[in-house]
Order: C-alpha cells, then structure tokens, then sequence
C-alpha cells in the first residue's frame, strides 16, 4: 500500500512570523494524523523557522526548488546541500510555474532530481499540461515527455525516492479542477509508463500526487481513486484549517 502524501506549496506568500503562526497552528490540527505523509513547502526564507517548529512532529519539510550545481558563482540560487542543512528531506521540482516564468525545461528538471537525490533529498517531480495541449489532444504526449525527461537516467532506488505530481495547468489557481475521472486517466497513464520504462512491481509503489485548486470540498473524491496517492496543495495550505481538512480527507 502506498502511504498518501499531502504537501503543501505555500509559493510566494508567507514572511517567517507568519509561516510560523501557520505552522505551529497545523502541526497541532494534524498531530493525530498518522497514515498520511504530512510536508510544507515554504519559501526559502522560512526553512528554518518552520523546521524549528515541527521538530519532532508528524510534518515534513520541503523547499520549493533547489539549484543544480552545489556550491559555485549562482548568485541567487540555494543548493541541495543547504536545504540538507536547513532541515528539507523534500524538494519541489519542475512545477509548472517554473516552468512558465523560469524557463524549465525536462534537462534542467533531470539535473536538480539527480542533484537533489545526491543529497537524500526526495524530489517530488512535477509534470503536466497546458489548456490548449489538453485541448489538442496532447496531453499524454506532454505527460510522458515530463515523467521520461525528468526521470532520465534513474536507477530504481532513486525513482522509489522521488514523487512525481500531476498539476494540469489549466487547473492551477483558476478554480478549476480536474474531474476526478480526468485526474485517475492521467494518474494511470503515468503509472502505466512508468510499468514500460521499469516495471509493474516498482510502477505499483510510486506515489503519484494531484496538484491543480485542491480543496476540503474535493479532496477525498480525488484521492478515492485508485491511483491518486496524494495532493500537491496550494492555495488551500496557506490556511492551517483548510489544508488539515485535505490532510485528513478519509
């Protein structure tokens, strides 16, 4: 059985005082929670303060991108080995907003993997598809061009480490939200390549979350099916109330 994993992508919001009154609220709402992997993604600035307050708690920590290269002249960009430092055993990579406004491409998503499991870092991987690929009947064609060019040159064991997210775009922040029928199409698609790429054995023990307007209202008719395994949530973590009632979705 794949253990649900519910994470939070707080993006551009949050100064450290109130990235800790959120936290410390949700580590309280959730403490009883212990068959869902728990994690937040604040922005880089509140790492640490966050860490300090689910220090011993069921929730996880995860940075929102990490840099390719360790150390060097990259003015601007944060290393594997410091989100190690800071507290992270996750890193968002290759979300579509990286995508749409930084330039990511699947080369640039394949070198942070590789460089975020060179540092026990578990990246969750994420992949989907614009309105108008959906609408042009690209969507499978879009998807297994992320999954295969993020997960380039993996071995088993680091593709057991990482999670790979599908957000289709055109639901992100809009309100929308994919069918649950559209999310289990895609979800089992992606494990389907993933069976053609390794195996059905190791396709069968891949978390695959949905990411795109998650909300308390939809949630556990998303994660009802069968091979949705979690939720990439945005809007709705930035509230501890909402985001511990998608955390707590049975």
């Amino acid at each position: 059985m794949r253990t649900p994993i519910i994470a939070g992508n707080w993006k551009l919001n949050k100064t450290i005082s109130e990235a800790v009154a959120l936290t410390t609220a949700l580590k309280a709402s959730v403490a009883d929670v212990n068959d869902v992997e728990i994690i937040v993604a604040p922005p880089f600035t509140a790492l640490a303060a966050v860490n300090e307050v689910i220090a011993g708690s069921n929730v996880r920590l995860s940075a929102q991108d990490v840099y390719s290269e360790d150390t060097g002249a990259f003015t601007g960009e944060v290393s594997a080995p410091m989100l190690k430092d800071v507290g992270c055993e996750y890193v968002i990579i290759g979300h579509s907003e990286r995508r749409q406004y930084f330039g990511e491409t699947n080369e640039s998503v394949n070198q942070k993997v590789k460089a975020a499991l060179a540092h026990d870092l578990k990246p969750i991987i994420c992949v989907g598809e614009q309105l108008e690929e959906r609408e042009a009947g690209q969507t499978e064609t879009i998807i297994e061009n992320h999954v295969t060019g993020g997960i380039a040159g993996l071995s088993v064991t680091e593709l057991l480490t990482c999670v790979i997210a599908y957000e289709p775009v055109w639901a992100i922040g809009t309100g929308k939200t994919a069918t649950p029928t559209q999310a289990q199409e895609v979800h089992s698609f992606i494990r389907g390549l993933l069976t053609s790429v390794y195996s059905a054995d190791v396709a069968s023990q891949l978390c695959i979350q949905y990411g795109g307007s998650v909300k308390p209202e939809n949630a556990a008719e998303l994660m009802a099916q069968p091979d949705v395994d979690g939720a990439l949530v945005g809007g709705a973590s930035l509230e501890a109330e909402s985001f511990a009632q998608i955390v707590k979705f049975g």
